[in-house]
């Protein structure tokens, strides 16, 4: 058995789980566009993010958008490593710029599927491990897995990296890291995770590396803990930087890009007169009480991850992701897909369902799953984007 098949052995259950409930939101979604008279794949890989990354790949960066009201739509808003990847499979096989951002999409989601499984196992144990990838894939929000956005590739480069972390390997963690800043603006919650943990590592606090079976001697992990630690920025730091130069802005070229899709960090004052405002009638005011209870679950959540003692890394990561998505004062319809890579949020959750019965589990999951496959395909052939 090589070292890779008793990793993947172990975590069979979890991704023929996670393949198995894509494959159902999947199949509900072909059928509920097919009765509107829409097109399940374009949906998926041509519409709104999607075809933003697909001109990056094709066209290259420089292409944007004037609306009537003065606000400028630019592709140097959406960072790099996407289009790259689909640039380089629609220059060595047949597939379109759209094809190629489906593929990535759907191997990324399973390889994130599987660092999601790590993690968990690592810390709780593999009960745990599946129960986590299962309660990821059904997030009501799950269809964006399967979409050529960039959530599926961004959340396996954390969850490895995070991985890595938990586990002593200081340069794969930097590596990866400095791959998910080249992904989304919200690398920083991996690079910050990275240096939170660096510093422990170098102050002796390194409770949360549980597998030192692998470490190297005392003077090489210091080493490989800077090198990890200097190499985690640069995807981030460099792309912001090179935005900066070519807008002729500067260092901070990059806020006045996000600043022309109204994109910006405010403290969630944005978000809370977004709220307030649904309480001014009394059908929206519903949807008002839903979003509170929305937020309230995931401060809960996280609180709950703090009191079971989840590692360090994770918590500064799952804060940093959670705090950029609520207190963002961006398209508000998105806050649950930038909450997505959250996934250490479903660790309790996780380790609530691993402590059923099986078949009582396999229920619950397999309600949820229908629901999360009937609300994606009911939000994506919405009018607006996910």
């Amino acid at each position: 058995m090589t070292d890779l098949e008793a990793p993947l052995r172990r975590a069979a259950p979890a991704l023929l789980g996670y393949a198995a409930v894509r494959a159902l939101g999947l199949v509900v979604l072909a059928v509920w566009s097919a009765a509107r008279g829409k097109s399940a794949y374009t949906l998926l890989t041509a519409r709104w993010d999607a075809l933003w990354y697909t001109r990056v790949a094709d066209l290259g960066y420089g292409y944007e958008v004037r609306l009537p009201n003065g606000d400028v739509h630019s592709n140097l808003a959406f960072f790099p490593l996407l289009p790259w990847l689909e640039r380089g499979m629609h220059a060595v096989s047949p597939l379109s710029y759209a094809d190629a951002g489906f593929v990535v999409s759907l191997f990324a989601s399973l390889a994130a599927a599987w660092g999601i499984f790590a993690v968990a196992e690592h810390v709780y144990g593999r009960r745990a491990g599946v129960c986590a990838v299962l309660l990821w894939a059904v997030l009501p929000v799950g269809i964006v897995q399967s979409m050529a956005y960039s959530e599926s590739l961004f959340t396996a480069l954390a969850a490895w990296s995070l991985y890595a972390v938990l586990t002593g390997r200081w340069l794969t963690a930097g590596v990866l890291a400095l791959l998910a800043g080249l992904t989304r603006p919200v690398g920083l919650a991996v690079v910050a995770a990275v240096w939170v943990a660096g510093i422990a590592s170098f102050t002796g606090r390194t409770s949360f590396v549980r597998d030192r079976s692998t470490a190297p001697e005392p003077g090489a992990r210091t080493w490989r803990c800077a090198l990890g630690m200097a190499l985690a920025p640069l995807g981030a730091a460099g792309y912001v930087l090179w935005v900066g130069h070519r807008t002729g802005k500067g260092p901070l070229g990059y806020l006045d890009v996000q600043a022309g899709w109204r994109n910006g960090f405010d403290g969630g004052a944005a978000f809370a007169r977004f709220v307030g405002d649904k309480f001014t009638s009394f059908p929206s005011a519903l949807a008002g009480v839903g979003l509170i209870v929305g937020v309230g679950l995931v401060v809960w959540l996280y609180v709950v991850g703090v009191r079971q003692g989840q590692p360090l890394p994770l918590l500064v990561y799952t804060g940093v992701v959670t705090a950029l998505a609520l207190c963002a004062s961006s398209y508000f319809g998105s806050k649950p897909r930038l909450l997505m890579p959250a996934f250490p949020l479903l660790l309790p959750l996780a380790l609530a369902l691993a402590r059923l019965r099986t078949s009582r589990s396999a229920w619950v999951v397999g309600g949820v799953a229908v629901a999360s496959a009937v609300y994606g395909a009911f939000w994506l052939n919405g009018s607006g984007p996910p």
